[in-house]
């Protein structure tokens, strides 16, 4: 086990999605594939994200970063 978060998403990954289902051809993977991985990381919520989805967590990031840098342009103006 060199990485746990990966060890730990490829199981959650293999139990809720390649188990579950059964492919029919490649085209048909893809999109149970990635309808798994929209419902993962835009709907569902990450313990490790303090119960927020991937999406929210990202959008509050990127909020911060904004503000962030506003402050920082609007100090710099008024030294």
């Amino acid at each position: 086990m060199q990485n746990g978060y990966i060890e730990s998403f490829n199981g959650k990954f293999r139990d809720e999605c390649l188990n579950e289902h059964w492919f029919e051809d490649l085209a048909h993977a893809r999109r149970l594939i990635s309808e798994w991985r929209v419902d993962y990381n835009e709907q569902r919520p990450h313990s490790s994200l303090d119960y927020q989805t991937p999406l929210e967590f990202a959008s509050a990031f990127r909020r911060q970063i904004t503000e962030s840098t506003t402050n920082d342009i609007t100090r710099s103006r008024l030294d």
